[in-house]
């Protein structure tokens, strides 16, 4: 397993995905994550599961220190007070006293994003987060929130896959020392795994096509996986991805797919993103 080091924090590429996980499940899935290297957890306020990531964290028995976890605070609870309430609120169900990342989920246009960063940098100062940084956060939005936050932003969390183009904002999160940090990296299959590029790679390095589209993501500067399961035999396969590397001619002829941009997470809420 690397790191990806952005601004100061040493994110683990691959981590786990907790979205939709719940109860029992969440927890015995964290702590099979857990025992087979994953070092990285990832789950969110909006996902009412924070208890049970953090019960499986505890029976893993691995040493809290050795594991980076990151929440989020729901876009409708962004405002001064209220981002600091949902952080202490992710804390006592987590079981933690600190979180390694707190990020703002997505963003809110009603509520003024110097008020949001500012009081994620209190939450920071607090102790309460090792880092901070943001979701879903287009281009204009992440030069904002990089210009206005006092301490150094370390992620972008967003949509990222082989049929979405995310370079524009990738080049402004390597710009700014910010790790580019993609969900639904599989893009939940879809026709993805059988595409030629995908297949090709995978015959010729006896690896599963998802394998080979994880391999792409971590293989890109600055950028971390989150794959999501619900079968633990799917976790062993997702982070056997270290251990072989895509050629150039490979990483180019998967990146030539981003140019279908489908988007999956793309709510009422979402911003104007970046046009393709």
């Amino acid at each position: 397993m690397h790191n990806v080091n952005a601004n100061g924090a040493s994110i683990p590429a691959l981590g786990l995905g907790t979205w939709t996980l719940k109860g029992e499940e969440c927890s015995q899935l964290v702590s099979d994550a857990l025992a087979i290297g994953y070092r990285h957890l990832d789950t969110a306020r909006m996902y009412h599961n924070e208890a049970a990531v953090g019960a499986g964290l505890r029976a893993s028995g691995i040493a809290r220190d050795d594991v980076f976890v990151t929440t989020k605070v729901w876009w409708t609870d962004i405002a001064q007070g209220d981002l600091q309430r949902s952080a202490e609120a992710s804390l006592k169900d987590l079981g933690l006293d600190h979180v390694d990342l707190l990020l703002i989920h997505w963003p809110n246009p009603n509520i003024p994003l110097e008020a949001s960063i500012k009081a994620l940098n209190e939450v920071k100062r607090s102790g309460l987060a090792r880092h901070i940084g943001v979701a879903n956060f287009p281009t204009g939005l992440l030069s904002r929130a990089v210009e206005v936050s006092e301490a150094p932003l370390v992620a972008n969390q967003v949509e990222y896959h082989p049929y979405l183009d995310q370079s524009k904002v990738l080049r402004l999160c390597r710009a700014n020392g910010v790790a580019l940090v993609s969900y639904c990296p599989l893009f939940r299959d879809g026709g993805l795994f059988a595409e030629r590029a995908v297949q090709d790679a995978a015959a010729r390095h006896g690896k599963t096509p998802g394998q080979v589209v994880l391999r792409w993501h971590v293989q890109q500067e600055g950028v971390v996986a989150i794959p999501r399961t619900t079968k633990s035999s799917r976790l062993a396969e997702n982070i056997d991805i270290f251990d072989f590397a895509l050629s150039d001619e490979e990483m180019a002829a998967i990146s030539a797919l981003t140019g279908q941009n489908r988007r999956i997470c793309d709510g009422d809420f979402a911003p104007e993103w970046d046009a393709a």
